[in-house]
């Protein structure tokens, strides 16, 4: 399991990007190390920080044999970094990863949080009919990562896995939590150090702990 590619891009405007009209989806790959800060990568970009500047998504990452798996779907290629993530891997199973799982990649440690969630922004920048819908059917969402280590990584390196909780919640089986699955949402919230993200989820999804919907 490895680095393909190192990903980072800048804010711009865009009229297409949401009712912010600035986005900085389009990840470009940059050669040399890059330093892994306590929110993301030197020189990379969010221009939504209400829903996507969160400590638990200082990171993204995408497996290159899901972009494989779309491209002949999609009738195009597709690059690293087109999917908005800073990682792109090879290997790596990136949506079977466990929450709370850790990585080490060069001197830096990442924890799997979450995973993607489609929004408008990422359609519109595909241009593909029906996006959102495609994606989250297909459930090769890619993840999110919080730093636990700060350091520094570049494609190339290496993916150690430190510590997979057992019977842990992959990021797949998250994904279905996100939408609905009430069983699976409850072990997340039990997991400990979970994203507090996950506890609006809840507020969503279950009501409350108990599990009883609020009326």
């Amino acid at each position: 399991m490895r680095i393909l590619s190192v990903n980072v891009g800048r804010a711009v405007d865009a009229d297409w990007a949401g009712n912010l009209r600035r986005t900085a989806i389009d990840k470009r790959k940059i050669e040399g190390r890059v330093a892994v800060r306590e929110n993301g990568l030197a020189g990379d970009e969010r221009a939504d920080v209400a829903n996507h500047g969160h400590p638990d998504q200082a990171v993204y990452a995408y497996a290159r044999e899901d972009y494989d798996w779309w491209e002949p779907l999609m009738g195009r290629d597709l690059r690293d970094g087109e999917f908005g993530e800073n990682l792109t891997t090879s290997g790596a199973d990136v949506t079977g990863a466990v929450l709370g799982e850790r990585w080490r990649i060069g001197t830096a440690v990442l924890e799997v949080t979450a995973p993607r969630v489609p929004c408008v922004v990422f359609r519109n920048w595909l241009d593909e009919r029906g996006w959102v819908k495609r994606f989250t059917d297909a459930n090769r969402t890619g993840a999110y990562f919080r730093v636990v280590e700060q350091g520094d990584l570049g494609a190339g390196d290496e993916i150690e896995v430190l510590h997979r909780p057992s019977g842990g919640v992959t990021i797949a089986e998250s994904f279905r939590a996100y939408h609905g699955d009430r069983d699976l949402l409850l072990q997340i919230l039990d997991l400990p150090g979970h994203s507090d993200k996950w506890d609006r989820v809840a507020e969503r999804v279950l009501g409350d702990r108990s599990g009883v919907v609020a009326s």
